[in-house]
């Protein structure tokens, strides 16, 4: 078993002369997940260095401990999207104002968010330029030059980038920034049956993002109309759900735009009868986001809670020296462990630094939320075990070296499964079906997930909207999931009392 006394090194372990031994001092969180959530987030991004602020504001460094993970989801999806054909590009981050205005209903639905650059040095801009919240208007000029017989089509872009929003309030780090990473792509064909198909197609990948990478629960459907993408013919995503506030959280988008965008930017081909026709468009994103509804849903009183498959350190290896202990020994050991692990594809570090107890160590690798931790000491050392500790659920493990690569995989996909089968179950718990109004805003204000039968109308949505909105904000639809259960003939719709239509998901959101 191994050691965790915080004994300081001696001069021979440390290799040279005498150094301070920092104490478990300093790590804890100040603030608990269940008591004060908004305080705990920015605390556990912070301290798990994903983040650091800057100095404006909306505006946030991701450290590599984020990056890593946002390179690992960017992996799976770029190598599933060169399977599909579409290739990746570049487009500029400027916009120009006509450009940007062309498709009335788009630019109404961002106006609040653009960016302006008015100024070069000290001189004003003749016309000021734009800086992209989205890129449909910035990407399809070019497509109506690109396109123009059947032959060209389909068109599949994709492209790595950022973009800036810049009006809103409370900016929450991953959640609500200025700036965010992300994904779009934009494709063109020439039948809807094509882009239908393809619309799909993505927000499958944008649920394997979540649920097989990230570890958490998502609902595949359909938006409202109201809540549909600006300018769209209608919008598919993945829903989140946060069990702490009681808010849902759109995980990723893929819209199908129509031929409305086709229409106002003269994208036209001839097709294979040698007649003009308009092409059918899409475009989906998932953004930087997905790091933050991760830490929401895993993170717990100690810090971070990494899912292995995006963990940037799966292991981590801790020498467990007492005082007359054979260090060196146990050194050589961390580092065969590390090597061995390693060699087998998992991502193992060890943690040398002579400065520090193994107790602080734990703590601080506990909130930078790697998931699982290697102990070795001197008893570890004789009877050729190492001791692994869960970061899920702190359960310690002894594996005998001879096994160690099996067991530490099958520890990991334990881990990931655990993660994802907790979260379902806390997600589960906090979804509820109702059928009345009064029911309704009772569950709302248990800060449920509301499961209701709808008539599907806009009107009634913007009621629901008005009749609940408060300090904590209005309910909304989130979506109509596509797994629709039993709507039985008669079923009324829970707020207008009109005939039902179909299921769909209520509640407030990010």
């Amino acid at each position: 078993m191994a050691g965790v006394e915080d004994k300081k090194p001696s001069a021979k372990q440390s290799g040279g002369g005498k150094k301070e031994v920092k104490k478990e001092t300093g790590l804890g969180l100040s603030n608990r997940k269940a008591d004060n959530f908004g305080e705990w987030y920015s605390e556990v991004v912070v301290n798990g260095e994903m983040i650091e602020y800057y100095d404006i504001s909306g505006c946030y460094i991701l450290r590599p401990w984020a990056m890593s993970i946002w390179e690992e989801m960017q992996a799976f999806f770029d190598a599933e999207l060169k399977k599909m054909k579409v290739k990746n590009c570049y487009f500029p981050v400027f916009v120009s104002p006509a450009v940007l205005q062309k498709e009335k209903d788009h630019v109404e639905g961002f106006a609040p968010e653009v960016a302006w650059v008015t100024k070069s040095g000290e001189t004003d801009l003749e016309v000021p330029i734009a800086i992209r919240p989205t890129s449909e208007t910035v990407m399809y000029p070019y497509y109506s030059k690109w396109i123009r017989g059947h032959r060209d089509l389909p068109l599949k872009l994709n492209q790595w980038c950022n973009v800036v929003r810049w009006e809103f309030s409370n900016p929450t780090p991953f959640i609500r920034s200025r700036e965010f990473l992300w994904q779009e792509g934009h494709t063109a064909f020439a039948t809807k049956a094509e882009a239908d198909a393809e619309v799909l197609e993505i927000l499958e990948l944008y649920r394997r993002i979540y649920e097989e990478y990230l570890a958490i629960p998502v609902i595949k459907g359909k938006k409202s109309e109201l809540e549909k993408f600006a300018g769209g013919l209608y919008t598919t995503s993945v829903e989140a759900f946060i069990p702490n506030t009681g808010r849902g959280i759109q995980g990723a988008t893929s819209h199908c735009l129509g031929q409305n965008f086709a229409k106002m930017f003269e994208i036209n081909f001839e097709n294979e009868k040698g007649e003009k026709a308009m092409a059918w468009q899409n475009s989906w994103a998932y953004s930087t986001r997905t790091i933050g509804v991760m830490v929401m849903v895993h993170g717990d009183d100690k810090g971070l809670v990494l899912p292995p498959k995006v963990a940037s350190v799966q292991v981590i290896v801790v020498p467990v020296p007492y005082k007359d202990a054979d260090t060196q020994g146990i050194f050589n050991a961390c580092s065969a462990t590390v090597n061995t692990l390693c060699e087998a594809g998992i991502r193992a570090e060890s943690d040398f630094r002579d400065n520090y107890s193994p107790g602080w160590k734990y703590s601080h690798w506990e909130m930078k939320g790697v998931p699982l931790r290697i102990e070795i000491g001197p008893k570890d050392l004789a009877n050729e075990k190492v001791r692994a500790v869960r970061r899920d659920n702190s359960a310690k493990i002894d594996i005998p070296t001879a096994g160690l690569v099996e067991q530490v995989k099958d520890l990991l996909q334990n881990i990931q499964q655990n993660l994802f089968d907790e979260a379902k179950r806390k997600r589960d718990a906090c979804v509820q079906v109702i059928h009345t109004w009064d029911d309704f805003m009772e569950a709302l204000s248990q800060r449920k997930m509301i499961l209701a039968p709808w008539c599907d109308e806009q009107e009634v949505e913007v009621d629901v909207k008005a009749r609940t909105k408060g300090e904590m904000g209005a309910a909304k639809t989130l979506c109509s999931p596509f797994d629709q259960p039993e709507l039985p003939e008669g079923t009324k719709c829970f707020a207008s009392g009109k005939p039902a239509k179909k299921w769909t998901y209520w509640g407030r959101s990010y």
